[in-house]
């Protein structure tokens, strides 16, 4: 096999390849080996049928097709290992030669992995804010341990709606005297202290009596996600069905051992001190690593061609439209709410990612950071847990999907060496200077 190498433009070049006849030869005849399994042809078996009468049937060009399909990893593998060639995509095939019993010649276009230079990234001295667990940090847990417990009962007085109350409430909004889509409830509880619905609502129910109708006047924001009601006021008719309020407990030993299972609260007490002092340790080590790449980063060089950019921009917007899809939002819709441009923005974060990731990998090869099958089952174990199913059945998902095993090793990759940079780097915890 003979290849040569041709720099075209930016990171593209021109790979051609020679491969030696006997080996297009051989790659053929298995190729018609294969369709004759599959292909009916009259008066054979199938895996019968003579050469002539399967190229008959499915034609040369496209068992030659097939058995370049075949050859070509083999070759491009040698050939980017000889020619040291740092591939980035899957090789493009341009155009083919392959004549009978004449050498075959192969044109293809590949992307390489622009050339990286980094400065120093080891050895280096770099402050870190060490994060605070403020003095009241125990209470603050155990309080809201308290409110997480609470037991939400009727309210059996005769009163109006306080700010604290959950309020059972039928309600019906207009605008401009049309009803408005989706802005209808009966017998919704509404947490008039922990409220989503639109500034100024939740508010409006305070002080009011039960079982009277009354109306709610607020405004839909500039920046709604549904544009026919942004910045359009609205009319609410109210009427609100029943009280419930939070019953807290008291927090003492009972309180322990039913959150928890300790037999006091000082046990209790001792094991969210445990607990903060984690947290500190990890938001710690976040930060150092946090800060290590962005220092590092800043002696970053390399020119990133417009090709990788629109293929990150590309999956990038593949990943919101997911994700905004689930929720029953559009890309376009949420990012105008916004007041942000999607091309603009997914450039931006496409950068950021491209040049994270080649930081990363240039850091790997040259300290020679590579992954083991460990690395990957904690990764996996990792994402099981934020997605609630086990790793198994992750697996089994992600088994079919290529590109996101692909993402998952990154990620894994990512992880050690960032690990790396802290243990190899001064780092200096400093008391916040806020």
């Amino acid at each position: 096999m003979k290849s040569t190498v041709t720099k075209e433009k930016e990171n593209v070049v021109k790979l051609e390849l020679v491969i030696p006849a006997e080996e297009a030869k051989k790659a053929y005849g298995t190729a018609v080996k294969a369709f004759s399994q599959y292909v009916n042809i009259p008066g054979f078996r199938k895996g019968k049928a003579p050469a002539n009468m399967v190229e008959r049937h499915v034609g040369k060009d496209r068992i030659k097709d097939e058995a370049l399909e075949k050859m070509l990893p083999k070759y491009i593998e040698e050939a980017t290992k000889e020619n040291s060639l740092d591939l980035i995509t899957r090789p493009e095939v341009v155009s083919y030669k392959f004549d009978d019993g004449k050498d075959v010649k192969v044109e293809l276009k590949l992307e390489t992995r622009p050339e990286v230079t980094v400065g120093k990234y080891k050895n280096l001295k770099i402050d870190v804010e060490d994060f605070v667990i403020e003095d009241d940090a125990v209470e603050k847990s155990l309080e809201r341990l308290q409110k997480q417990y609470a037991e939400i009962v009727p309210v059996t007085e005769k009163r109006n709606a306080k700010d604290t109350d959950i309020v059972v409430i039928d309600f019906d909004g207009t605008v401009n005297g049309e009803k408005i889509k989706g802005g209808a409830g009966k017998d919704y509880n509404l947490d008039l202290a922990n409220s989503n619905f639109i500034k100024g609502f939740a508010e409006s129910l305070v002080g009011k009596p039960l079982n009277e109708e009354f109306e709610v006047n607020v405004t839909f924001p500039d920046d709604y996600y549904e544009e026919s009601l942004k910045s359009k006021p609205a009319v609410f008719k109210v009427t609100i069905k029943e009280l419930k309020e939070r019953k807290l407990p008291e927090i003492d030993d009972a309180f322990a051992k039913k959150v928890a299972k300790f037999d006091t609260l000082d046990k209790l007490k001792e094991d969210i001190k445990k607990h903060l002092e984690t947290q500190r340790e990890n938001n710690n080590l976040q930060n150092a690593e946090n800060k290590v790449f962005e220092k590092i980063m800043e002696s970053l060089k390399v020119e990133i061609p417009q090709s990788m950019v629109l293929r990150e921009k590309e999956a990038l917007k593949a990943e919101y439209e997911e994700r905004f899809s689930m929720q029953g939002l559009s890309l376009e819709n949420v990012f105008k709410s916004q007041g942000k441009d999607v091309e603009e923005v997914l450039g931006e974060e496409a950068l950021i990612r491209i040049k994270n990731t080649l930081l990363v990998d240039k850091i790997a090869k040259e300290e020679d950071i590579k992954l083991s099958p460990v690395d990957i089952q904690i990764k996996l174990q990792e994402l099981s847990r934020a997605y609630g199913i086990d790793p198994q059945s992750l697996m089994k998902q992600l088994s079919s999907n290529p590109g996101a095993l692909s993402a998952i090793s990154q990620q894994a990759i990512n992880d050690k060496v960032r690990k790396f940079l802290v243990e190899n780097n001064e780092i200096n915890y400093v008391k916040s200077s806020k």
